[in-house]
């Protein structure tokens, strides 16, 4: 880009280029800043440009829409900063109001306290038949619970810790393991699995995101969370 003062081409075009490429983070008083700096210099090259070879209307145009590219760039990266900030606020918000709440998270683990205990399955599809075994931790089936023709979703459901022969379970922590049949064929993992329930006992919130703590789960993520009892 020519100037009358010493025609040197790269000098005044790398001075533009950085102007409009901040590399630090932007605000809105940082891009007006640069777009001051930018036609600062654009007015001086047009005041000092040679006048036997002057800037073209095309050179201009260009100089403008770089601006015009950097500047919406710049607004752009500031609006998702402010969502992303909005976002994190309401996340903190919904997961301290969970404290307290029951949860039913993806897990095999079976609590039962004074006899009864909360349970459930999330089949991605319709199933025809579904068998639920709850086992010691030894892996002795104690009790079975059947269903039939049931809907795609999250099904929560409560066992009252009796056995076939009237007696009731001790309490402490069994586990569970989920089976289905759709259409005469076993349903594999990733269209059926078990839920454990547990207690959200508090959050906390890191590099990881917001995170829930549950005694009897470990610490698990809002999107972990299948329903709320």
């Amino acid at each position: 880009m020519a100037v009358a003062t010493n025609n040197n081409v790269n000098g005044p075009s790398q001075a533009l280029l950085n102007a409009v490429n901040p590399t630090g983070p932007s605000t809105s008083s940082q891009i007006s800043a640069e777009q001051d700096k930018f036609m600062t210099l654009l007015i001086t090259q047009l005041k000092n440009q040679d006048p036997l070879n002057p800037l073209d209307n095309a050179q201009v145009t260009s100089q403008l829409a770089q601006l015009n590219t950097v500047t919406g760039i710049n607004k752009l990266n500031d609006t998702l900063e402010s969502l992303k900030t909005d976002y994190q606020a309401s996340a903190n918000i919904a997961a301290t109001n969970l404290i307290g709440h029951g949860v039913l998270v993806p897990g095999n683990g079976l609590q039962v306290t004074e006899g009864k205990a909360l349970l459930g399955i999330e089949l991605a599809s319709h199933a025809d038949d579904v068998q639920i075994e709850i086992k010691s931790k030894g892996g002795t089936v104690l009790h079975t619970i059947s269903l039939q023709d049931v809907d795609a979703g999250t099904v929560p459901l409560v066992w009252d810790g009796k056995l076939k022969d009237g007696t009731t379970v001790a309490d402490g922590t069994y586990t569970i393991s989920v089976e289905g049949l759709a259409g005469g064929k076993s349903m594999g993992d990733d269209l059926i699995r078990g839920l454990t329930f547990g207690t959200v006992a508090s959050m906390s919130t890191g590099a990881g995101g917001v995170k829930l703590n549950v005694p009897s789960v470990g610490q698990i993520t809002m999107d972990d969370i299948k329903q709320v009892l």
